[in-house]
């Protein structure tokens, strides 16, 4: 039985020459980095490389680039880092309803601790209007926080227009873009954000490593973790060398094609859904249908339990989700799905497919031939459904 992974915007199979990139860490360069001695100059020396190839792919200088443990730990220090600074009378942030997990959650954490946040709506494609963003600005506001495309649908914000408001008022804008990077062009000066997150495993690198860009001239960022003076004393702990010299090779493979790779993907994506919207009634799409990742097509199949076609799929070798990865386990609809309008019994019979490097026209095809049969034997037994 071929397996068919589409679960990609979970996390992406680590490439071959990433680990090839990698191994020697774990062997002859073993030493600190912030040693003095050869073994730690040496180390020190591949994993400043590595700071330079993902600060490329960014736009941004090797100075901007702060290595961290992935990109929740991202969003925590650019959100955390910036409002810990001041009174919370005195420091309100921004965001939306759909962000990640990583961002909501410590936004109702810093809620508890008297910090106001807004949580702003978005349409039925899961935009975010700008013009929300700029009245929900106070004086005292301190952070702005809008992803830059959604982990469940794909949805692309308009990032740079934010980010103008936010530097006329002069408030901090920071982006997630770990969805988004190394898959969409993310050049950090075009955008006009002051912080960015991103996160190695989703662009076929190693779990345990990201990145948070801190634009030149934000001096006062409070770091999360005390200790040495690791990272520009801006995130102590003795760096995961073998996962940064990682990230810096899947950056430097990802911009080798990333145009050329980002068509292929799109052209996957929409023959799937055009696939199984002839062949299965009662479908929907959720998210933009145009400005989305070229990686993600959620799906919405009436009168089926998504967790139940998630199941079937799986037991004939098809990995697919049924929203954000961080949310497994919680029988909450998704909170994503749930502001953009969307039903209750519409949600829960929500799929995503997320497509990456090893996907082929092959597993489109397949798929097309095992979901149609899953989904008619599950509506069969549907009080709901009517044929």
């Amino acid at each position: 039985m071929k397996k068919i992974y589409l679960d990609n915007n979970a996390t992406t199979p680590l490439h071959p020459d990433v680990l090839e990139a990698m191994l020697p860490c774990y062997k002859e360069f073993f030493g600190n980095p912030s040693s003095v001695h050869q073994f730690g100059r040496g180390v020190k020396m591949k994993m400043e490389e590595a700071r330079e190839k993902v600060a490329r792919l960014m736009g941004a200088e090797t100075s901007e680039i702060v290595f961290v443990s992935g990109g929740s730990e991202s969003d925590n220090f650019a959100i955390k880092g910036t409002v810990f600074q001041h009174d919370p009378k005195s420091a309100h942030i921004i965001t939306c309803q759909i962000e990640h997990p990583a961002v909501l959650q410590t936004c109702k954490g810093l809620e508890k601790q008297g910090y106001p946040v807004t949580y702003l709506p978005v349409d039925a494609n899961g935009s975010v209007n700008p013009a929300d963003v700029e009245k929900a600005i106070r004086p005292e506001t301190r952070i702005i926080s809008i992803h830059h495309a959604n982990n469940e649908v794909g949805t692309i914000q308009p990032i740079e227009e934010i980010a103008r408001i936010a530097r006329e008022k002069g408030v901090l804008f920071h982006t997630d873009a770990v969805q988004s990077f190394g898959k969409l062009p993310v050049d950090v000066k075009k955008m006009g954000v002051d912080l960015l997150s991103v996160s190695a495993h989703k662009l076929n690198g190693p779990k345990g490593v990201g990145a948070l860009f801190i634009k030149k001239g934000i001096k006062k960022m409070m770091p999360l973790i005390g200790g040495g003076h690791h990272e520009r004393s801006r995130r102590a702990g003795t760096e995961n060398v073998a996962g940064i010299v990682g990230f810096g090779k899947a950056c430097e493979i990802a911009s080798s094609h990333l145009g050329e790779e980002a068509a292929r993907l799109t052209v996957l994506r929409d023959k799937l859904y055009k696939n199984l919207s002839e062949k299965i009634s009662h479908t929907t799409l959720n998210g933009h249908p145009t400005n989305r990742l070229p990686t993600t097509l959620n799906m919405g199949f009436e009168f089926v339990e998504g967790e139940s076609l998630l199941i079937n799929l799986d037991l004939k070798g098809v990995a697919v989700s049924t929203g954000s990865a961080c949310s497994s386990g919680s029988l909450e609809p998704s909170h994503v799905l749930m502001a953009m309008g969307i039903p209750h019994e519409k949600i829960h019979g929500s799929l995503r497919f997320s497509f990456g490097y090893g996907n082929t026209e092959e597993d489109v095809e397949l798929l097309t031939e095992i979901l149609p049969p899953i989904v008619a034997k599950i509506r069969e037994i549907s009080p709901l459904w009517e044929g």
